[in-house]
């Protein structure tokens, strides 16, 4: 039996105050007007388990209190640091003058492979991801200093937005 499963108290988790201590990695993920609550709450669930310093929510975002939120967020909208904003482009502006480089996580025709990208060690990156249906508003995308997109080989040309912050915040994961 030496492939056992670990249990909860073995996986060395911080607690809240601890995780709430640890200083900025200089990453924010922003939500630009994503319908589901579901996939706001995965949102959350996967910037704690990557430690990003927050969580931005625009537009028609569901944000917390929520039940809906909760039931797949499992209490990370307690961890992660969020706020919400009426426009995107309220807070990419926010970003801006706190330095932060603007990441549209897009296809567009000057998008960067996710594979070919490499952070900058000390740079603040935001990252942006779109709406289930339309993905990243064109002005979003126009006020971004860069678009990162993840290679795909199906027959399909998105995946589910909480998906894609998995795979996405993997590449900015801390090392």
């Amino acid at each position: 039996m030496g492939n056992r499963k670990l249990l909860n108290p073995e996986l060395g988790r911080l607690d809240l105050e601890s995780y709430r201590s640890l200083p900025a990695r200089g990453l924010v993920v922003v939500l630009d007007n994503i319908r589901s609550a579901h996939n706001v709450g995965s949102a959350f669930r996967t910037c704690d388990a990557f430690r990003a310093d927050a969580l931005y929510l625009c537009g028609i975002c569901a944000f917390p209190p929520s039940a809906e939120i909760h039931k797949t967020a499992l209490g990370a909208e307690d961890s992660v640091p969020w706020k919400h904003f009426t426009d995107t482009l309220d807070a990419i502006r926010s970003l801006k003058e706190q330095g932060f480089t603007i990441v549209s996580v897009e296809q567009t025709v000057d998008s960067v492979q996710l594979d070919a990208f490499r952070p900058e060690p000390g740079r603040k990156y935001a990252l942006i991801f779109g709406n289930e249906v339309e993905g990243v508003r064109q002005d979003v995308v126009d006020a971004s200093d860069l678009s990162l997109e993840i290679p795909q080989w199906g027959t399909k040309h998105s995946l589910n937005v909480s998906v894609s912050l998995g795979v996405v915040l993997w590449a900015f994961r801390p090392v």
